[in-house]
């Protein structure tokens, strides 16, 4: 049932593309949808009131918002609006739910984080230790560099709470097998919080079907506004402790753990990005799912593949250069691995192969983007890092091209 992407109406939908400037440093923020920017304006223009009155206008404003927390919960497959948790970031995201998490935990309980993850799913957990939480790290393969079920066993006990891991790492571009993870997690009685922000600009997400406990990204890498998603099963959301006012009820989700509510005009623009998945899908498919969440994923199936193209032929030329080394499944395998590929060239900084790349109008990036531990366990944290490139679905081959033989001029 899958077509091919329509790339041209995918480009069309993105303002900056048309521009001079080829961006492939996509994995620290997507270019903007012009439906989302369009909806800033418009909420901003003709509906900017508080929530909650009762003249026409602000119930206006309070349904805008409304709608697009339902259709963000559509997108990601949670059960309903009440499961989504919207934020500033991912980072203040992560930090709100370890502080709300933190008086259910005693001290000798324990938490695991991975040395993979972008400091985010890591940090928020490791300030715990300082009520007395166990933080113990699982750390990658240091020949595969995948995490392992068996070191991560290896690790939890009886008093394991929470098991914090990242759906794709920022670095690796390695996908790691979230369904395995969180029911092996379950079985022994933990919970799993996911830092989705690497996975969900390139693969349709179904928070229900896993059963993750926790999952969280940012909605400027998903061609939004900067803001981020949070979601949580109800129960669990419900037995948080309240973030907001003394007098918000424990089930007044997400509410409680939103202190001084969401951005609304950036939450009400997110009706933008599900808009365009939702059309993409339908004009990438022969036959478009009945339901948005179908339509969505059908989209993201038709951007898979166009992915792996554009993975493909950049991952190729790496292969073939000499003192050129790559962080990662070395192959464009979707099932594998995202299109976001990281590099070290021999005898070259990180650093001057970036900005000799910037000479062409061609936007990449180096360095250790938050997954400083990562950075540190691989030996390069004394080396400015990696050389980055991150790609996603309205990006081209020709684009490739044009950054390989930029690089092939110092490599």
């Amino acid at each position: 049932m899958l077509g091919m992407l329509d790339l041209a109406f995918a480009r069309s939908q993105f303002p900056a593309l048309a521009g001079d400037w080829v961006f492939l440093d996509n994995a620290g923020g997507s270019q903007t949808l012009i439906g989302v920017a369009d909806r800033v304006r418009d909420y901003l223009l003709t509906s900017d009131v508080q929530l909650g009155a009762s003249y026409a206008v602000s119930q206006l404003a309070g349904e805008r918002v409304a709608e697009a927390t339902r259709a963000i919960a559509a997108m990601i497959g949670a059960a309903d609006e009440h499961e989504v948790v919207i934020g500033s970031s991912t980072t203040q995201l992560m930090a709100n739910l370890a502080r709300a998490l933190r008086p259910q935990l005693r001290p000798g309980d324990e938490v695991v984080v991975t040395d993979c993850d972008h400091e985010a799913n890591i940090g928020a957990w490791v300030r715990l230790a300082e009520h007395g939480v166990v933080v113990k790290t699982w750390r990658v393969d240091p020949e595969s560099l995948e995490l392992r079920l068996e070191d991560l066993d290896a690790l939890m006990t009886e008093r394991t709470r929470l098991v914090a891991f990242t759906h794709a790492s920022n670095i690796l571009g390695t996908i790691n097998p979230v369904v395995d993870i969180t029911r092996f997690v379950h079985e022994r009685g933990a919970l799993v919080c996911v830092d989705a922000v690497a996975y969900a600009p390139h693969r349709a997400l179904d928070v229900r079907a896993w059963d993750v406990d926790f999952y969280a990204f940012s909605a400027y890498k998903v061609y939004g506004p900067h803001l981020a998603v949070l979601y949580g099963k109800r129960e669990l959301l419900e037995g948080l402790a309240t973030l907001n006012h003394a007098f918000i009820p424990d089930d007044d989700v997400p509410y409680k753990l939103q202190p001084g509510g969401v951005n609304y005009e950036l939450t009400y623009s997110m009706l933008g990005v599900v808009e365009y998945l939702e059309t993409l899908g339908r004009r990438s498919s022969t036959a478009p799912a009945d339901d948005l969440h179908g339509r969505v994923a059908q989209a993201f199936a038709a951007g898979a593949e166009q992915e792996q193209a554009l993975a493909g032929r950049l991952l190729a030329f790496l292969r073939d250069r000499r003192g050129v080394r790559i962080y990662g499944h070395e192959r464009a395998d979707k099932e594998l691995r995202v299109p976001t590929v990281s590099f070290t060239v021999e005898g070259h900084d990180p650093a001057a192969v970036a900005r000799h790349v910037d000479g062409a109008s061609i936007g990449i990036r180096y360095g250790d983007f938050y997954a400083r531990r990562l950075i540190a366990a691989l030996g390069l944290g004394e080396r400015n890092g990696v050389v980055r490139v991150s790609m996603v679905h309205y990006n081209t081959l020709e684009e490739i091209d044009a950054l390989i033989a930029r690089l092939a001029e110092v490599m």
